[in-house]
């Protein structure tokens, strides 16, 4: 006896929805083994950080992401939900990257004058040679940070970094080698500033001043001059230094 008409339509649908359904997320049985599934999960958030620096989240494709890694595409959607989960992956890579660097660097074990001037020459040094973190910050904001408020990883990041300028900052004024009354944060957003302005607009900058801003000679004249700038905005008054470092 046939089934009805509105049964074998009803049948077809559930056919397509589990077929959809099993091309976007890998079954347990199919799933990646544990190393080969983190070497993949890798290779996906490097090549995405590509491929949204360079054309931006509307412009990406999850098929050249894919080819970029050397995976199946079925694998973007099994480590992460969809294309706009992997775009806030890549983008909280790029946040954490930058922040776990920084801890690297140990400030806590150098002078604070010697602490600072390593910070701000390693925020220059990491724009410069990290040209996807400049465009894809470029990007968020073009999007008004739409996924970096979702992220709270990116922003758990955050107090690590404020702490550790303060504590330095702390220590320079108690030296008599800083001012007082900084504000860390400030202080990191004029850094940030100084370096992220001169990578994201060196091609303009470069015409517009009829040099070749991304030469290593200007390169390396524009390092010390933000090294030097921030350096002098610390220093103490002479007066403060004489009256607590007598001679």
């Amino acid at each position: 006896m046939a089934r009805p008409l509105v049964k074998r339509e009803g049948l077809k649908r559930l056919k397509a929805r589990t077929a959809t359904e099993g091309a976007r997320k890998p079954s347990k049985r199919g799933a990646e083994p544990p190393r080969d599934a983190q070497a993949s999960h890798m290779r996906l958030l490097l090549a995405a950080k590509k491929e949204f620096a360079e054309k931006g989240l509307m412009g990406a494709r999850v098929d050249e992401i894919a080819r970029r890694a050397k995976v199946n595409k079925q694998l973007i959607y099994y480590h992460f939900g969809d294309k706009d989960g992997l775009y806030l992956a890549a983008l909280e890579h790029a946040y954490i990257d930058i922040r776990v660097s920084e801890r690297r660097l140990n400030l806590s074990d150098l002078p604070p004058d010697k602490a600072m001037s390593k910070l701000v020459g390693f925020t220059f040094d990491y724009v410069r040679d990290n040209r996807e973190f400049v465009l894809l910050l470029i990007n968020e904001n073009m999007m008004k940070a739409k996924y970096l408020r979702r992220s709270t990883a990116a922003r758990l990041e955050r107090s690590p970094l404020v702490e550790l300028i303060a504590e330095t900052l702390d220590r320079g004024i108690a030296d008599g080698l800083f001012r007082p009354k900084l504000d860390p944060v400030q202080l990191y957003i004029s850094i940030a500033g100084m370096c992220f302005f001169y990578m994201s607009n060196i091609h303009t900058l470069s015409v517009l001043f009829d040099r070749d801003l991304r030469s290593p000679a200007a390169m390396e004249e524009r390092r010390s001059h933000v090294i030097s700038f921030v350096m002098s905005s610390l220093v103490a008054p002479p007066s403060r230094i004489r009256l607590e470092h007598p001679r």
